[in-house]
């Protein structure tokens, strides 16, 4: 399971539950106006810095980064690795039968070419643009939310500037000054908060998600290529385990040797 939403939950927990432990009340944190400049200012920013084409993308990718996880290289390393001895077996286009049962459209492309008969070099260059075209989109989606969280701070303090010129405007009743005030820096506290609580870390993760897809696509791409090239499996196996982690690696290692 994911932790994102669960992080999400931890980080709002705490700064709501240190505000009251510090003597606040939670409720003196709802204030709609100062929401509606900061989160209103924000998305109207953002949306004036993308195309219509990227903004579409977007519930999408909440669903990314709040849900998705990236399956582990070891299955996709043994499934190359059962191709590969079919491949030998059977003769390369043999694997158009079980190109049905590879879920990943990146890995299906790259054996319907090696099944076609197209040129190796030709192969991997096809290949390698479709990873720099994923790398350009994940690079878009993720600089969508680093945008809006260098906008909000910005618009917290636009909400304050207001509230405290709206505080001054009746500054002739001053009993009413300290509250109003404390009103007023409501707008910076959902701002800073909102840019470092969502926005920020949910960029973070859309970029970390990236990166670990782009790995998992090399390590696709090479063992396409090993496998077309007629390497024995079992090099193409300790090749495409460069790609792993060191303790998935030691893990193998123990298996095999079991």
């Amino acid at each position: 399971m994911d932790l994102a939403v669960f992080g999400f939950v931890i980080a709002v927990v705490a700064l709501v539950g240190g505000f009251v432990l510090e003597g606040g009340h939670a409720g003196a944190l709802l204030q709609p106006t100062a929401a509606l400049i900061v989160f209103g200012g924000t998305i109207g920013a953002t949306v004036f810095s993308f195309p219509l084409s990227d903004l579409k993308q977007v519930p999408r990718l909440l669903r990314v980064g709040l849900f998705r996880t990236i399956p582990e290289p070891t299955d996709t390393i043994e499934l190359i690795v059962s191709l590969a001895d079919e491949a030998r077996r059977e003769g390369l286009l043999y694997l158009e039968n079980r190109l049905g049962e590879i879920d990943d459209p990146f890995m299906r492309k790259g054996i319907q070419l090696v099944v076609d008969g197209t040129d190796p070099d030709l192969v991997r260059n096809i290949l390698e643009a479709e990873l720099y075209a994923i790398q350009e989109r994940h690079q878009v989606g993720a600089g969508i939310f680093e945008a809006a969280g260098g906008y909000a701070p910005t618009m917290g303090i636009i909400g304050t500037v207001m509230g405290l010129v709206h505080v001054l405007s009746s500054i002739e009743s001053p009993e009413t000054l300290g509250p109003a005030i404390g009103m007023a820096f409501i707008a910076t506290l959902y701002g800073v908060a909102s840019a470092n609580v969502f926005w920020l870390p949910l960029a973070a993760k859309l970029q970390n998600l990236s990166k670990k897809e782009m790995l998992l696509r090399q390590l696709m791409l090479e063992g396409i290529v090993s496998l077309q090239a007629g390497y024995n499996p079992i090099l193409i196996r300790e090749r495409l385990t460069a790609f792993l982690k060191p303790e998935a690696r030691q893990e193998r290692e123990e298996r095999y040797e079991e």
